[in-house]
């Protein structure tokens, strides 16, 4: 599996599943307005996956992920509901917002880096808090 963090052009997809057939493509899309719900239809009918995440790559300094920021969730389901794919959430998640995340966006799985660590390192504590959330 490929995780793909900034936009392709379209036929860049089909070359890299021409040249790796077995591959799977999750492509990120960052949320940030209505556009973002046309991104990820567009790409959706050539990738495996989809991956929400905050960031903005249309920055000077692109922003790709790992923002610690939660993005609009209200987009998120409506981009869930224009997909026919499986659908990743990122940004932001952590112990106190992922249940409820989870509840709005009802996605395939979810994605968290920053919200379990401490110091930049994993946190024992955040990730049992993590997990208990997303369990109950």
């Amino acid at each position: 599996t490929i995780q793909l963090v900034d936009e392709l052009p379209e036929k860049d997809y089909v070359t890299i599943k021409e040249a790796i057939p077995a591959i799977k493509l999750v492509q990120v899309i960052h949320v940030i307005d209505e556009g973002s719900i046309e991104d990820a239809i567009k790409v959706s009918g050539y990738v495996d996956a989809i991956l929400l995440d905050s960031g903005n790559p249309r920055l000077a300094i692109k922003e790709l992920g790992g923002t610690g920021r939660v993005h609009d969730w209200k987009l998120s389901r409506k981009i869930k509901e224009s997909i026919k794919i499986p659908l990743f959430l990122a940004g932001g998640l952590n112990a106190a917002n992922v249940r409820q995340a989870i509840d709005e966006v009802e996605p395939y799985a979810v994605d968290v880096c920053s919200g379990v660590r401490t110091n930049g390192n994993l946190d024992k504590k955040k990730l049992d808090l993590f997990f208990n959330a997303v369990r109950f």
